[in-house]
């Protein structure tokens, strides 16, 4: 799940959503803000059974991201706006 509300000014925050134990291990949420850096952005579990990671960004900018599980598995998110070749997908 992607969720993106307004925060301050003209910025939003884009919050990418998980179930805890699916897949198993830790996972990162990695893109253009964070340079494709591994573990910059990963996912933590929370109370809800989920786990979660959040980057506020400029309003109407395009986010290309992917997530990078255990053993160096990369998946996508089917939430995403679209899919290209390098990624996912969302404006904002």
């Amino acid at each position: 799940m992607i969720r993106i509300v307004p925060a301050k000014d003209q910025l939003v925050r884009v919050t990418w959503a998980l179930p805890r134990h699916e897949p198993p291990g830790p996972v990162s949420v990695v893109g253009d803000f964070n340079d494709w850096t591994p573990g910059t952005t990963q996912l933590r579990a929370r109370s809800n059974g989920k786990r979660t990671a959040a980057v506020v960004v400029p309003r109407g900018t395009t986010l290309r991201f992917r997530y990078l599980g255990p053993n160096g598995h990369w998946f996508d998110d089917e939430d995403a706006t679209a899919h290209d070749g390098d990624g996912c997908l969302i404006h904002v």
